[in-house]
């Protein structure tokens, strides 16, 4: 009887783990999830920051009360049907970093480690400087991430100088410069920005 009672309450322990890569726009609201269990199957749920400039916690511990040691407006949400969420609203090149998250529940755990990263366009701007007796076409991209390529539509000049300054925030500005050995118009010319999967055309004032 004592073996038919250890098997009653006998249970298979589920323990997964995933690490993916998402990224988000500048000041959008994301929820992140680690489990697809309720908020009534859940014994506690800890998420765990490991962000630019700090490194925090936020949980939920069922029948008692969670930490948040972020202070920042992130926050342990649920949905209709029960299931717990983090919630980070207005997202900015602070909440950049790795966020870790373990939920145990009845029969098993879950982990996950999330690297969280933003995108944000640049700025777009391209027009010619005279410089002694040269003109020069210049292309900026500037503030945004990941970092943009940079190409021109004309190919009978010198070789593009490129540079590109990281800013304390984590963005970037690229600059293109490119030396006309010869009369150009600037209806001739085009710099060509390439951003993810997107190209963008512009032209020279």
């Amino acid at each position: 009887k004592a073996q038919e009672m250890q098997a009653a309450w006998c249970y298979v322990t589920i323990y997964r783990l995933s690490l993916k890569d998402v990224a988000f726009n500048l000041g959008t609201n994301i929820n992140l999830t680690c489990t697809n269990k309720t908020r009534a199957d859940i014994v506690f749920m800890i998420w765990e920051m490991h962000l630019k400039n700090k490194n925090c916690k936020i949980s939920f511990v069922n029948y008692d009360k969670g930490i948040d040691s972020c202070k920042d407006g992130k926050s342990l949400q649920k949905t209709s049907t029960g299931q717990l969420y983090l919630h980070v609203p207005n997202v900015s090149a602070d909440d950049v970093g790795l966020y870790k998250c373990e939920s145990v529940y009845n029969g098993g755990n879950e982990n996950y480690d999330i690297k969280v990263a933003v995108t944000a366009p640049p700025v777009l701007s391209a027009w010619l400087e005279q410089k002694g007796n040269k003109m020069v076409a210049l292309c900026r991209a500037e503030r945004g991430t990941p970092v943009a390529n940079l190409s021109w539509s004309y190919g009978g000049s010198s070789e593009p100088a490129v540079k590109t300054q990281l800013d304390p925030d984590g963005f970037v500005t690229v600059e293109s410069h490119l030396e006309l050995l010869e009369d150009i118009g600037p209806e001739e010319l085009t710099c060509i920005v390439h951003e993810l999967f997107i190209y963008i055309s512009v032209f020279l004032s």
